[in-house]
């Protein structure tokens, strides 16, 4: 093997080396694949999924939408919830008024790519299981999600009556 060829092999054998060297620590620093940020209006649309399992008027369908450690402070009810057999008793007695949610103002705040916020203004119309009566109550509200085993969940979420209303 002449000189050159020497030189050329040991060039490309480096070269080979180097490449290897920073595909391994690129796989090392790239870690496991992160989810996409959420959208504002995916976020927004957890509500949609809320109110649709209120629809179902199954109170065990809506406790599933919170996390295990949830807080609910709810409009109808002076009794803070913090565990799913709290949210059950509490959706148990709203889920008998039928309620039909709608979003009046809303505000998502992504804060990162496992956690959000929306926080607005919304208004339910409940039907009294005894006269069939409607009425409208407009609330705020908070519901602070946090994706959680590949799976958003509500972890806070706070409802109270308009004190104007």
């Amino acid at each position: 093997m002449t000189r050159k060829t020497r030189i050329r092999a040991a060039l490309v054998t480096a070269a080979a080396v180097v490449t290897a060297a920073t595909v391994t620590v690129g796989v090392g620093v790239a870690g496991p694949e992160k989810s996409p940020r959420p959208t504002k209006k995916q976020i927004a649309s957890l509500f949609d999924a809320w109110n649709a399992a209120l629809g179902t008027g199954d109170s065990d369908k809506v406790a599933d939408l919170y996390a295990k450690d949830a807080v609910l402070l709810p409009t109808l009810s002076n009794e803070v919830r913090t565990d799913r057999a709290g949210i059950v008793d509490y959706m148990d007695h709203f889920l008998e008024n039928k309620p039909v949610g709608k979003k009046v103002q809303t505000i998502v705040t992504v804060l990162d790519d496992n956690s959000a916020i929306d926080t607005g203004v919304y208004e339910f119309t409940l039907t009294d299981h005894d006269t069939g009566e409607k009425s409208v109550v407009e609330a705020r509200y908070t519901y602070e999600y946090e994706k959680r085993g590949g799976t958003w969940k509500i972890v806070n979420h706070h409802s109270s009556a308009m004190p104007e209303g």
